[in-house]
């Protein structure tokens, strides 16, 4: 995994970029400002490791443009993509779980441009300012619910459910509209969805050879999109 480019010297933000996005969506651009003079912004290239998994929490980050694959490796040593945070939402925010060291790695996707702030600034800013705790433990909700519901796919779905599943939701987050159908906003392999799944890369090619024959996806070069939504929904087993 690629290193990180280091922030430009007084490289100053503009308050409009976190203006509207959680958990800051409810304060007013002095407080903001506040905010921002205390982040440290950088840019990573594709495949940069953000944080490793283990390593103590030292700072919390905003990812502003890009996406971050969190990861988790297995006790048999396996590598498990556990979820992709998109742009506009925070990350490494092991406080908010009461953690001191990071439960996942973090790697990026795509180029990407994050803000990060002390892990010591988290209490202060829960107390300071109004709105950031709450908004933080939303975001920390859908999270959990994401994360049960991928555990309930695993235990109860076939492998080509829990493949569209993974497809689906990259589309509900990422998806932009191309010719031909929506594509996946980000490089996206095969093996990057045998991992999200649980499958092997096998398995997972086999599916997706499948599924272009059948005209339900394309895919080449890193990426995937998705040219039948209906009947991926329908593969998925989400037709309630």
């Amino acid at each position: 995994m690629r290193n990180a480019k280091r922030a430009r010297p007084h490289f100053r933000l503009d308050e409009s970029l976190l203006t509207g996005l959680p958990p800051f969506s409810k304060l007013d651009s002095r407080q903001i400002r506040e905010i921002l003079d205390q982040a440290s912004a950088r840019r990573y290239d594709e495949g940069s490791a953000v944080f490793e998994e283990g390593r103590s929490a030292e700072r919390f980050f905003m990812l502003l443009d890009g996406y971050i694959r969190v990861v988790r490796i297995s006790p048999s040593g396996e590598q498990v993509i556990v979820m992709h945070i998109p742009g506009g939402q925070l990350f490494g925010i092991a406080k908010a779980l009461g953690h001191t060291t990071y439960p996942a790695t973090a790697v990026t996707a795509a180029e990407s441009l994050a803000l990060s702030w002390p892990t010591r600034l988290w209490d202060t800013f829960v107390a300071q300012y109004e709105g950031f705790s709450t908004e933080t433990y939303k975001t920390v909700g859908t999270r959990l619910g994401e994360m049960n519901n991928r555990i309930m796919e695993m235990a109860t779905q076939q492998v080509e459910q829990r493949i569209a599943n993974a497809i689906l939701r990259l589309v509900n987050q990422t998806g932009r509209k191309v010719e031909g159908g929506i594509e996946i906003d980000f490089p996206i392999t095969r093996q990057d969805l045998s991992e999200m799944t649980g499958s092997t890369l096998h398995t997972v090619s086999r599916t997706l050879s499948g599924w272009e024959k059948h005209g339900l996806i394309s895919s080449g070069r890193k990426r995937i999109t998705v040219c039948d939504p209906h009947r991926l929904v329908l593969l998925s087993g989400a037709t309630g």
